[in-house]
């Protein structure tokens, strides 16, 4: 593996990050779902913080993106760090980009103080199941994710 990258991304990076989230998307067969605009994610990442990308980089080009940010819990009594999004360019797959951004999240978290970090995987994606079990990375096969989104959210709001 080469000496890894990386840097975190600034709001002149929006139209690099979404580029990432839509090939994401089109990975997990999401794309529909993608409504997030450069305008959106400006303000929403860097105006209001809520949010954090950090790239991963091969001789100065963006391979793979993190999104990142983050949580509580209450029972560590500290905060935890929450990766929302890791997609590595299928062309750069197999060089330690993943792995070397799962390091890259661990070390922001330690410094920070984090209590453990955490994501999602889909079920059915096998490769990234592997990846994640070979870091020795436990699934929490007791929990159940639920979410309220668009109308439902707006009518548990009313």
């Amino acid at each position: 593996m080469k000496p890894f990258n990386f840097r975190y991304a600034d709001a002149a990076d929006t139209g690099l990050i979404l580029d990432f989230i839509k090939e994401l998307a089109a990975y997990e067969k999401m794309s529909d779902e993608v409504v997030a605009t450069e305008d959106l994610l400006r303000e929403q990442i860097f105006e209001k913080g809520g949010a954090e990308v950090i790239f991963a980089l091969e001789d100065g080009k963006e391979v793979g993106f993190a999104l990142f940010f983050h949580n509580f819990s209450t029972f560590l009594g500290r905060s935890g760090l929450y990766l929302e999004d890791l997609f590595v360019k299928p062309e750069y797959r197999g060089k330690g980009y993943g792995k070397g951004l799962l390091k890259q999240l661990a070390r922001i978290a330690l410094e920070r103080g984090c209590g453990r970090m955490e994501w999602w995987c889909l079920d059915w994606n096998q490769p990234s199941i592997d990846f994640y079990r070979s870091l020795d990375a436990e699934p929490m096969s007791d929990w159940t994710t639920y979410r309220l989104a668009g109308d439902t959210l707006r009518k548990m709001a009313e």
